[in-house]
């Protein structure tokens, strides 16, 4: 199983009640076990309380703790769970602030905290000492001899890899949790008694963030909450799930009553992304200490109650404040990659195919911002739209309205009488509406735009998006070619919002209802005759199957390297009110058939600049062979 349930939790606790809090502790490991979960962080020193202060060298503090953790353990028998609680160990005369990790009833290890803050508000070394050279060391507990007790310790149940750390070690220059990382641990729990001060939150926040993000790695993070001393200090009990850089949960603050939050960690991601990311790979090569794997096994990782939230358009923010600075930004990447090829030629004109469609439309509002941001005038920009046998009233008239709404050199060329000769010059006959008669058009349509871009001495721009160069639905040397692509790393959901960001935030009235008449008309290339109304006949979508879904699953089969079976989970929980099964397997086949069998229009790319994670590049991103079988995708 690719994902497992777990937990950070917050107890209400009573100062230096170990009675009390051990109560509370396994009240919220019942309530985790009811819920599934397989790991559960509790905040630092939880069975004492973090604030105990002098009394922690009290022998019977220290004692009850003892004997709460054995509470912990008896409890704990049986349940399938691992567990991480804060509490003091004695060792050989000195204190030490540790995490115990407890599966079945049995302690397989402790951590101690590696670094001890003694600044500012803090003063623990009054009491403790830091932990971070103990390794490879052995010690009792209960009876219960050679429990491994270390930094080094990582708790290894199949895939699931856990570390821990404690507080202040996240806060120091190089976290203990990036050498756990290192080692192998994919998911780090971090036992915090982190006060509250005004604006901590946030730096908290973004350390838990980017901790998970620099490890590759899931972060759970449990804090000490507002019923730990408030002599001098206030404890929020502040909870986050993160995964490689994104919070999935956070609770709210201040809360009074016993707490767990919960979410599902991608821990087949998480490996995806190490095994492609050559930097982690060689930092591993650096790594200062051996780890010790302490190994158990989680038994039963089903998950009755798939809650995580799987983003069926994944290559769009659906925050639309995100979503209108992304759209900022990858405009900026767009026409700054465009601007510079410009200067690089000393070319003062572009020349594009105009059709009325999402992708031309798109380029064409690429080119005119990067004309203006270099001051050559929008004359300077040749747009041809080129009728043929399928082009509709609707596409036809969009496109003049928007290239003379832009102040474009609009220009016309019909290319129907071209395509009959050619017909009659290779031997085809035109009633039949195969490839080659649509190809025909694609190709002619090409010839023009070179051209004409030789004879004006300017730069063709391309039109095509990404999600069409992973179908490989564009005709070879066809509309796959062109002197630059600024579309070639977008993906068809993405064009959407990108047009209309431009029709809501950056245009007249007249531009902005033409921009959204263009996203109201269907998808299609326009190659086929028009039906009885003149409407269009061909529709993309109707053949190859919905973009949504298609860019679902290039999303997760190339940025993860997720297996059919994955790509068939995730879509059938992401788009569960939209599509069955059968239509998912259906296009999913259609999708990995047509990716692998069309790779060798992508090994002749043109150049474009890659704008998210994903682009399909033969001299970047996708390095792919163009004779690969599918067969292993596919049955």
């Amino acid at each position: 199983m690719d994902f497992i349930k777990v937990g950070a939790a917050c107890p209400k606790l009573k100062v230096c009640d170990v009675k009390y809090n051990v109560e509370q502790i396994i009240s919220l490991i019942d309530e985790a076990h009811k819920n599934e979960t397989k790991f559960l962080v509790f905040p630092e020193l939880c069975t004492t309380s973090y604030t105990s202060a002098d009394l922690f060298t009290q022998s019977t503090l220290l004692e009850a703790s003892d004997d709460g953790i054995k509470d912990i353990l008896k409890y704990s028998k049986g349940l399938d769970m691992l567990i991480a609680i804060g509490a003091p160990l004695l060792h050989n005369y000195t204190l030490y602030n540790c995490a115990y990790i407890i599966f079945e009833g049995e302690l397989l290890g402790i951590v101690p905290k590696s670094y001890i803050p003694n600044y500012t508000e803090f003063y623990e070394k009054r009491w403790f000492t830091e932990g971070h050279s103990i390794k490879d060391t052995y010690i009792e507990f209960n009876s219960q001899k050679d429990i491994p007790f270390g930094v080094d310790l990582i708790f290894k149940s199949g895939d699931f890899k856990f570390g821990f750390e404690i507080c202040e070690d996240l806060w120091t220059t190089i976290p203990p949790s990036s050498y756990l990382a290192l080692a192998g641990a994919n998911i780090i729990g971090n036992l915090s008694a982190s006060n509250e001060l005004v604006s901590k939150s946030d730096y908290r926040r973004s350390l838990v963030q980017n901790q998970s993000a620099r490890c590759l790695s899931a972060y759970v993070y449990a804090s000490a909450g507002v019923h730990e001393s408030t002599t001098d200090l206030l404890f929020s009990g502040h909870m986050m799930i993160s995964e490689n850089g994104s919070i999935l949960r956070e609770n709210s603050r201040f809360q009074r009553e016993n707490e767990i939050i919960y979410s599902l960690i991608d821990v087949f991601k998480l490996n995806s992304e190490r095994m492609k990311n050559v930097s982690f790979r060689d930092s591993i090569k650096l790594l200062p200490f051996t780890s010790r794997e302490i190994n158990f096994t989680l038994k039963d990782l089903n998950i009755t109650t798939f809650n995580r939230f799987i983003d069926k358009h994944p290559f769009v923010p659906s925050n639309l404040k995100l979503r209108e600075e992304r759209s900022m930004e990858i405009f900026n990447i767009q026409t700054s990659a465009l601007a510079k090829r410009f200067e690089h030629t000393s070319s003062q004109k572009a020349i594009i195919g105009i059709s009325g469609g999402l992708d031309s439309t798109l380029a064409l509002l690429v080119i005119v911002k990067t004309f203006d941001m270099l001051k050559i005038p929008r004359k300077n920009i040749v747009t041809i739209t080129m009728p043929g046998f399928g082009t509709t009233d609707r596409t036809y008239n969009n496109a003049l309205t928007l290239c003379k709404e832009l102040g474009c050199d609009l220009r016309e060329i019909n290319i129907v009488d071209a395509a009959l000769q050619h017909f009659k010059d290779i031997g085809h006959d035109k009633n039949i509406h195969d490839v080659t008669y649509e190809n025909v058009q694609a190709r002619e349509r090409t010839q023009i735009l070179m051209d004409i871009a030789n004879k004006e001495g300017g730069l063709l721009i391309g039109t095509g998006d990404l999600s069409e160069l992973a179908l490989g639905w564009c005709t070879y040397n066809g509309d796959h070619m062109s002197m630059y692509s600024v579309n070639c790393s977008i993906p068809k959901t993405l064009v959407r919002y990108l047009v209309k960001y431009v029709a809501e935030k950056e245009s007249t009235k007249e531009v902005s209802n033409t921009l959204l008449d263009i996203l109201d008309t269907p998808v299609s290339p326009e190659l086929l005759p028009k039906d009885k109304n003149g409407e269009i006949a061909q529709k993309t979508e109707d053949i190859v199957g919905p973009y949504e879904l298609h860019d679902f699953f290039l999303y997760h089969f190339i940025r993860h390297g997720s297996s059919k079976e994955r790509i068939l989970f995730l879509a059938l929980e992401a788009f569960k009110s939209d599509y069955d099964k059968e239509t998912i397997e259906k296009w999913l086949d259609k999708f990995l058939r047509r990716f692998f069998t069309q790779q060798f229009k992508r090994s002749a790319l043109p150049d474009g600049p890659k704008v998210g994670t994903i682009s399909l590049s033969p001299r970047g991103d996708l390095r792919m062979p163009s004779d690969a079988s599918f067969n292993l995708w596919i049955n």
